[in-house]
């Protein structure tokens, strides 16, 4: 047990510190963020409280594709023939699971500065809203951290991750939406623990299956 938490925080810390050395992605990142978030603003102003919702969770959507994707993209089959010499397959997985996350929180709080920034904060409820970006952001990369894996084992076919992630995040997305409109109004709404419990569900439901699959891929 102690050895596998060794190699995955050694994983984890390989990933950090080649994402500090290769800082062009991580720029990448933010200038997606702060440049899409820009032109809305020039585009429409500060926009009402659904409408910022939404754009939002878009944003969100593709800071993942482009930030998570990347994770096994860069890893060529060498590399990963390398590491399957050294470490397990769930220590491997595990370890990009928690760096994705790791990621995805800090651009997650990154676009919803920026959104405040930029468009405004219509927020009744500010310390929720940041508790569901840091929820979803989560969600989301443990989705595409599953569907890059898969994508890196076709020949790093990103089209396949495209294809499959579609029937997969919309209904998160939705989710996700549905959920963080609470934010924006005073009213409190009963159904909200259902949907708590529905999203952490998708989540270790998620990590369950990618730990019993993933072997099965690292093995071709």
């Amino acid at each position: 047990m102690k050895s596998a938490i060794h190699q995955i925080y050694t994983l984890v810390r390989k990933d950090l510190v080649l994402e500090l050395r290769q800082q062009y992605a991580f720029y990448g990142v933010l200038l997606y963020i702060i440049s899409t978030v820009f032109v809305i603003n020039l585009m429409m102003g500060k926009p009402d409280d659904k409408l910022w919702n939404a754009l939002f969770w878009v944003i969100q959507l593709f800071v993942a594709v482009n930030a998570i994707a990347k994770s096994f993209m860069q890893e060529n089959r060498g590399r990963l023939l390398y590491f399957y010499s050294l470490v397990p397959p769930r220590v491997f997985i595990a370890a990009k699971l928690i760096y994705n996350v790791i990621l995805m929180t800090l651009m997650s709080l990154i676009a919803l500065v920026c959104s405040f920034t930029f468009l405004g904060n219509p927020l009744h409820n500010t310390g929720y809203f940041v508790g569901i970006v840091l929820l979803g952001g989560t969600s989301l990369s443990l989705l595409f951290t599953v569907l890059a894996a898969i994508a890196a084992q076709a020949n790093h076919n990103a089209a396949l991750m495209a294809v499959m992630g579609f029937p997969l995040m919309m209904p998160m997305l939705m989710l996700l939406a549905n959920v963080s409109l609470s934010a924006f109004v005073t009213v409190y709404q009963p159904g909200l623990p259902k949907m708590f419990l529905l999203l952490g569900g998708m989540d270790l439901l998620t990590i369950a299956l990618t730990m019993v699959l993933f072997p099965f891929l690292w093995k071709d």
